[in-house]
């Protein structure tokens, strides 16, 4: 079975086990054509109201998750609901603790459309739907490539030579992503031969996939390691970006003047992240508050922001916290920052 029949699938059974479990009606509406904003939409019956909501299947729920609706996903969470194969009791307090709508091929369910209002949590499925592992395109090597796609608009219609030689990957990695990124519903080609044009289409959830992908694929293997300095070292340094980069928290402060940053995240420089811990006196610390990430992009490709990685990655460091305390500061970025690189062309 393919992944759209799979997802149908999952959509099905978490209705109808939410249907079992509560009494409610609901009608799936499935998209006309593939690549539309959605997966469905969900009409809810109950005493005489309709209730629509945007349902987006996933196979499963992350700790990102339960930032992204709040910030980017919806400027109306409440009219959006995820639907997934299985959430845990205690991603279900999380989820709702959150404002985010869910249910599940369990019955599981929260949703809070008064004068509806459903929690119910710690049903289990040993049948779950398994929809297919998550695809090339958000691996590693994938996420590193879409990271250039999504930060250089105009690197998509340049020879899949050119494209892998900026992203510092391999050719092949160029071909099966942009395949498979057209398979997802997330490239459309117009024209023909030479006058070929290649855009990226449904961009606002292509950057909830990445922003998902890479705090569960890519930046675990980034990180050098955890340190601790001097108590408020990294006020006022201004970094040599050949060297290191402020990510996170930190660069957040500096985009926004909003946040108070707990926690630094510094990207350097693979050949010599040395470098930074001697001049600032960083020592090894697993319960330290300083991370460093190896990065990952050529300063020629994706320039930087000052001293600072590319609003992005800012962006994508913030929402892998988890932290709701970054929620605000998340926002402003993607309101600021963010939206214009997904704009539809």
């Amino acid at each position: 079975m393919d992944r759209q029949t799979l997802e149908h699938a999952v959509l099905q059974n978490a209705t109808d086990a939410c249907a079992r479990e509560t009494g409610i009606k609901i009608n799936i509406k499935l998209p006309k054509k593939a690549g539309q904003r959605v997966d469905a939409v969900l009409a809810i019956y109950h005493h005489g109201k309709r209730i629509t909501l945007e349902a987006e299947v996933r196979n499963r729920i992350t700790t990102v998750d339960t930032l992204l609706p709040l910030v980017a996903a919806r400027h109306e969470p409440e009219k959006f609901v995820l639907v997934t194969p299985q959430v845990t009791a205690r991603m279900a307090d999380r989820l709702k603790a959150a404002g985010i709508q869910f249910m599940d091929e369990a019955g599981n369910v929260y949703l809070n459309q008064p004068p509806l209002y459903l929690f119910v949590k710690g049903n289990k499925n040993p049948e779950v739907t398994r929809l297919p592992a998550v695809g090339r395109a958000f691996k590693q090597t994938g996420l590193r490539l879409l990271f250039h796609l999504l930060c250089n608009r105009d690197l998509l219609n340049k020879p899949f030579r050119t494209i892998a030689a900026q992203a510092g990957v391999a050719f092949g990695v160029v071909n099966w992503t942009m395949r498979e990124l057209k398979e997802l519903g997330f490239l459309e080609e117009t024209g023909t031969r030479r006058n070929r044009q290649t855009r990226l289409i449904r961009k606002k959830t292509l950057l909830e996939r990445w922003v998902t992908g890479y705090a569960e694929q890519l930046r675990p293997k980034l990180i050098h390691g955890r340190y601790q300095g001097p108590v408020g070292w990294w006020h006022n340094v201004v970094l040599d970006p050949e060297t290191a980069l402020w990510g996170g928290e930190v660069a957040a402060a500096k985009l926004t003047r909003h946040l108070k940053p707990q926690d630094v995240t510094l990207y350097v420089d693979k050949q010599k992240p040395n470098t930074i811990l001697m001049a600032h006196r960083l020592r090894k610390d697993p319960l330290g508050d300083v991370t460093l990430l190896y990065r990952f992009w050529d300063l020629d490709a994706i320039p930087p922001d000052q001293d600072m990685v590319p609003p992005l990655l800012v962006y994508a460091d913030l929402m892998a916290t988890g932290e709701q305390r970054n929620l605000e500061t998340a926002r402003m970025i993607y309101e600021r920052h963010i939206v214009q690189l997904i704009r539809e062309d």
